[in-house]
């Protein structure tokens, strides 16, 4: 049994269910967080069942200005020392941007962002006063480039990264090490909540699975690595892209994440994870 204890934000679905899942399979005692009691416990029940570890749930919706602290607090209340904050709760809602209500954008700057700058302010001091402790930030590839039709997405995701390597940086001299997870496209429920099922990107043969991307996530952070890119096709696309003019990366980007007619729009949530050789978590249903 491994004794470091992982808490993993957005666990109910897509890379956080998958991350837990992947820290179950290594023997880690879990807190997994979400907005949704039911989803969550069903999750926990199945990495008990597989995996024999202690499962703890904390139902609260991170875009709530309160819920950071009130899973830190309740966490300090049972004597539970979280050794690996994997700040992984996210969202986004495609479209022109200046269509989207100001309220989609709040929402993604509120959960991508204020929420992490709240779990790692709280969390983080414990861990330096231990002498011990890891933190794994799921950023994107779209961290690496504007994103057209997702521009408020993007840009989240752009501050993940430069603020997780300034940290990892910042922490040079203690025990702590800080891993962004840079995904691209994945085969999660992010695309149907965000209205982005029809896109160019998610309809491509370069999808990922959700467990794939949980265990590149999981080996770069236990090798203490600074971020990792999952896949080669994403690997490769963020070498080429960084190279080109902003400009030029806005536009593919905007092809990309732009709807393709209906009949091109054959790709299944569910098909690449349910072709991955771990075992299969349900995803709740999309209402």
């Amino acid at each position: 049994m491994n004794k470091e204890t992982a808490l993993v934000t957005g666990a109910s679905s897509g890379i956080g269910l998958h991350l837990a899942h992947e820290f179950a399979r290594h023997g880690h005692p879990l807190v997994i967080a979400g907005p949704v009691q039911s989803e969550l416990e069903t999750a926990a029940e199945e990495f008990r069942s597989e995996h024999g570890v202690e499962v703890r749930v904390v139902a609260k919706d991170l875009e709530q200005e309160n819920s950071a602290q009130e899973i830190f607090d309740e966490l300090q209340a049972a004597g539970v020392e979280v050794d690996i904050l994997v700040n992984n709760a996210g969202h986004g809602f495609h479209g022109k941007w200046w269509e989207l209500s100001l309220e989609k954008d709040l929402s993604m700057i509120r959960l991508n962002i204020e929420a992490v700058m709240r779990m790692t302010k709280l969390f983080l001091p414990p861990m330096l006063q231990r002498h011990r402790g890891r933190v794994l930030n799921t950023a994107s590839v779209a961290g690496f480039m504007p994103g057209p039709m997702l521009a408020t997405y993007y840009a989240t995701k752009a501050f993940v990264l430069s603020w997780s390597e300034a940290l990892a940086t910042e922490l040079d001299d203690t025990p702590i090490t800080v891993t962004a997870l840079c995904p691209g496209v994945t085969d999660t429920d992010f695309f149907e909540k965000g209205d982005a099922e029809n896109i160019k990107a998610r309809q491509s043969s370069n999808v990922m699975s959700p467990q794939d991307v949980a265990k590149e996530g999981y080996k770069a952070l236990m090798d203490e690595e600074l971020f990792v890119i999952p896949g080669a096709a994403n690997k490769a696309m963020v070498a080429t892209r960084r190279i080109l003019p902003v400009t030029t990366q806005a536009k593919l980007n905007e092809k990309m994440n732009s709807n393709v007619p209906p009949e091109k729009a054959t790709h299944e949530r569910g098909e690449k994870a349910r072709s991955s050789d771990q075992p299969k978590v349900n995803y709740p249903r999309t209402t």
